[in-house]
């Protein structure tokens, strides 16, 4: 780093120089402080528009597996549920009867059902998933802050965006996820919906991240940025990691105030009526094809929560809609927002929009597409505190993983006759991790620490068979 650099008179001003120094608030942006930003990729092959894309998709709660991907019609009936498998695309894989559109399209994406960790306990459990670690420490950065770090995006758009904001009891600690971790908040996501009503399914939406605050003109931005350039002179920590890290944020934000195409992004009223009734309108298929806006515009990861919302007749409780104890006056197997009948539906409706949506626009080779939760349910069938559910179940469990080279119609791992335990190929959060940076062509062992090679993005083994 040049130590004597040139005198702020000297400095041409423009656009990207404006906000290399300075806080947003400072400057008078409104733009959410969890914005983060674009940087050059310290790996080869990194660079570009040839870089793979991804939508992580968290089934919140927990997705019972023996209702959905990995079915025991033999079992007992307190074992087995209600539900009768239906015959799949891929000869021999049978899913939930709950999920016809899916079932067609099962050469389209993997299975894993041997998801396997310890912990049964919500806000660890995600925090877990989140890490990619059954050990995570509380700076750990999330799978989404490594990956916008290895493979920064290029479009003046932010590169790493949340959509549905974790809600209820069961949610993570906000800076495992809403932050970069110890990466810096240059690699955190930009949020949007952080409401339950705040998503692409209420008529009143609208992304405010555009808006400046009143009476900011440009002139009056010049004027800050050349006091906090002079202020920054003087400053020991001018030029420290941290700060580097802020005048990343600070670049993006100013660039999404300025790019049209960023506008139009998150305008998804200007998509056709039909393809949006196709999604489903509700907050998860409205918000997975916003999903899909994003990523045609160049962000590079986008985390949906699977929240699918509520009968008309029910009041907001949780965004929990996975934790189908019985416990919210909802029965696993009744047809409200917690129970499968009205969200596995939805959910198939949604995701099979998406992959068909993807592979229509020529995305799905260059897009991962993750369904998991944060851990299963329990074989049993058993009473909660108000109606009949499945508790927590973390020890074998299943994910869905579609595009970017993954092998379609694959079915890893096996788990016992109660889907209870792992009988072959267990997958650590690690290796489901690595596996997913693989996809991405994301070297798992690639250094995130300031040394380069003290902390890797991943210690897990990508699984060979699926890539």
């Amino acid at each position: 780093m040049n130590d004597n650099p040139r005198p702020l008179k000297s400095q041409p001003l423009s656009r990207r120089r404006l906000l290399q120094a300075g806080s947003v608030g400072a400057l008078g942006l409104n733009l959410p402080t969890l914005l983060q930003a674009d940087q050059k990729s310290a790996f080869s092959g990194s660079s570009g528009s040839g870089a793979k894309s991804c939508i992580f998709i968290h089934q919140y709660g927990g997705l019972s597996q023996l209702d959905s991907w990995d079915m025991k019609p033999s079992a007992p009936h307190e074992i087995r549920g209600p539900y009768s498998p239906i015959p799949t695309a891929t000869p021999g894989l049978q899913v939930c009867e709950l999920m016809p559109r899916l079932a067609q399209m099962s050469d389209r994406y993997a299975v894993i059902r041997s998801m396997t960790h310890t912990e049964s306990i919500h806000d660890r459990a995600n925090s877990m998933l989140l890490a990619g670690k059954a050990t995570p420490l509380s700076d750990d950065p999330s799978f989404g802050a490594i990956v916008t770090k290895l493979r920064p995006a290029t479009a003046s758009i932010p590169p790493y965006i949340w959509l549905q904001k974790f809600g209820g009891g069961s949610a993570p600690p906000d800076h495992t996820y809403l932050t970069g971790g110890n990466l810096g908040m240059a690699y955190a996501p930009m949020l949007i919906g952080e409401r339950h009503d705040d998503n692409p399914a209420s008529a009143d939406f609208r992304v405010q991240a555009f808006e400046t605050n009143s009476g900011v003109t440009m002139k009056r931005l010049e004027d800050r940025w050349k006091l906090s350039q002079q202020m920054q002179q003087l400053a020991a920590t001018g030029r420290t990691h941290e700060f580097e890290s802020l005048n990343l944020y600070q670049q993006q934000s100013f660039d999404l105030l300025h790019s049209d195409d960023a506008k139009k992004a998150f305008q998804i009223e200007r998509e056709d009526p039909a393809l949006r009734d196709q999604y489903g309108r509700n907050p998860l298929g409205q918000n997975l094809l916003f999903a899909r806006r994003l990523i045609e515009a160049g962000v590079r990861l986008v985390n949906v929560v699977a929240w699918t919302g509520l009968k008309s007749d029910e009041e907001f409780v949780s965004l929990e809609t996975w934790d189908m104890h019985g416990n919210a006056d909802v029965g696993i197997f009744e047809n409200g927002w917690n129970g499968l009948p009205f969200a596995l539906p939805r959910t198939d409706q949604a995701v099979a929009s998406l992959l068909d949506d993807l592979h229509t626009r020529g995305l799905l080779d260059s897009t991962l597409v993750v369904l998991i939760g944060e851990f299963g349910r329990t074989p049993t069938i058993s009473k909660g505190a108000k109606r009949i559910g499945r508790d927590h179940w973390p020890q074998c469990y299943s994910a869905m993983i579609a595009g970017a080279g993954i092998q379609g119609g694959a079915v890893y791992g096996e788990s016992d006759s109660r889907a209870a335990y792992v009988k072959t190929n267990p997958v650590t959060l690690e290796d489901f991790t690595a596996t997913l940076f693989a996809a991405m062509d994301i070297n798992p062992a690639s250094g995130i620490s300031a040394d380069g090679f003290t902390v890797r993005a991943s210690s897990g083994r990508p699984i060979q068979a699926l890539l």
